[in-house]
């Protein structure tokens, strides 16, 4: 039956083609959904590790999260040096890292802190931020570049950059009295920290003209070395007092702020963009139907110019089961042919595009093989191709002999 089926569809193998091409590309965006989806909470998850708090000016908690951690949006509001440090020292902080946000380097963001968000910075399964090449900074006027900064900029250990004021691509005016220079450049994690620009807070405040230049760029940073801030990571001795020190962070007296875990943040944002999700999928299905019945309405259409095909075989002593199970088979072997088509061009989009994705937006997907979930929505376009396949195969076995034989005029 196999056999048969597949020398019927090489005699029609442009629109066989065709049919199978238009399956794959929808097979591909229905698959392509899911996974997007899942390379990008994934991503989202593995950007901060071991956090434990995220505190910042009053704000939304999605807009803090993704400005303080994604380098997306910004920040319109700082929060006081003074309030940082009054709530770093409290007892149940271990460590707090402190975050400075709105400049940016030909469109990359610039991140003011200090040296501890290189020894509590974690990621991923709380993995550490590692250097390729040269230290992290101890003094102003340093910079140490993520791996994707330092590609897209072209600069390594001993070259000079210069801060403008602005992010997201939005630079007012570029300090170009105030050089900097580029002292390390930290190896690659598959997380925003690769397109960012990092420096000490005494630089930022240096370069805005709040604080005296330093000239020489070699004394350590200042125990009060801003102002303000634009957030700060902390982490916690005990993990379970986080919810009570972040409904006391939420009522500060001093100043109106905001504390959000990451976690249960991401998991907020998650259902917010849920209705989204599901417009994507539904779009997908109705692009693989539309496939599947082209491919419903290729199989009928032929049915005419086949009378004669069918006749000769039920002829020759195939039972009308033969003649549907033909027809059921060759829409199936369409299908899955098509279906496992759109999965090798969904790789091949992935492979092509990935760098392309990463130094866009910073999100890296990787290649794995299928999940269950994928594995489900092929086996279930599959199935919707069988079942279509019922209805030419139904009209085919009703076929009379009489009928192919007679010679209409």
């Amino acid at each position: 039956m196999l056999k048969l089926a597949l020398k019927s569809l090489n005699n029609r193998r442009v629109s066989v083609l065709l049919t199978v091409i238009a399956i794959a590309v929808s097979v591909a965006l229905l698959l392509a959904v899911e996974r997007v989806k899942q390379q990008v909470q994934q991503n989202f998850a593995n950007t901060v590790s071991g956090t434990d708090l995220i505190i910042g000016p009053r704000s939304s908690q999605t807009q803090l999260l993704l400005a303080s951690v994604f380098h997306i949006g910004s920040m319109t509001n700082t929060m006081s040096w003074d309030s940082y440090e009054q709530i770093s020292s409290r007892s149940e902080i271990d460590w707090s890292v402190p975050i400075s946000l709105g400049d940016s380097v030909q469109g990359l963001p610039v991140v003011a802190t200090n040296e501890q968000y290189f020894q509590h910075y974690r990621y991923a399964d709380k993995q550490s931020l590692e250097l390729t090449h040269g230290n992290w900074f101890d003094a102003s006027k340093q910079a140490v570049l993520g791996a994707e900064a330092s590609e897209q900029l072209g600069l390594a250990i001993g070259d000079q950059l210069t801060i403008a004021h602005g992010s997201g691509g939005l630079s007012f005016s570029e300090h170009e009295q105030h050089p900097i220079n580029v002292v390390g450049v930290l190896a690659r994690t598959g997380t925003p920290v690769d397109q960012a620009v990092f420096v000490d807070l005494t630089t930022i405040d240096q370069v805005h003209g709040l604080t005296e230049d330093d000239s020489h760029g070699h004394d350590h940073a200042h125990n009060h070395p801003t102002e303000s801030i634009s957030a700060a990571l902390l982490g916690l001795k005990v993990k379970p007092l986080a919810l009570r020190l972040q409904r006391e962070i939420n009522t500060y007296e001093q100043e109106p702020l905001t504390a959000l875990m990451p976690g249960l943040t991401l998991q907020q944002l998650w259902k917010t963009l849920n209705i989204f999700e599901q417009a994507l999928n539904g779009i997908s299905v109705l692009v693989v139907l539309i496939g599947l019945i082209g491919m419903l309405t290729i199989l009928l259409a032929s049915l005419r110019e086949r009378r004669r095909e069918m006749a000769v075989l039920r002829a020759v002593g195939a039972g009308p089961g033969t003649i549907f199970g033909l027809l059921v088979t060759e829409a199936l072997v369409v299908t899955i042919v098509a279906t496992s088509t759109g999965l090798t061009l969904l790789y091949g989009l992935q492979w092509a595009l990935m760098d392309v994705i990463h130094s866009r937006s910073g999100i890296l997907f990787s290649l794995y093989p299928p999940t269950v979930a994928e594995w489900w929505r092929m086996g279930l376009v599959v199935c919707a191709g069988f079942l279509l396949s019922l209805v030419p195969a139904w009209r085919a076995y009703r076929q009379s002999l009489s009928d192919g034989l007679t010679v209409k005029v």
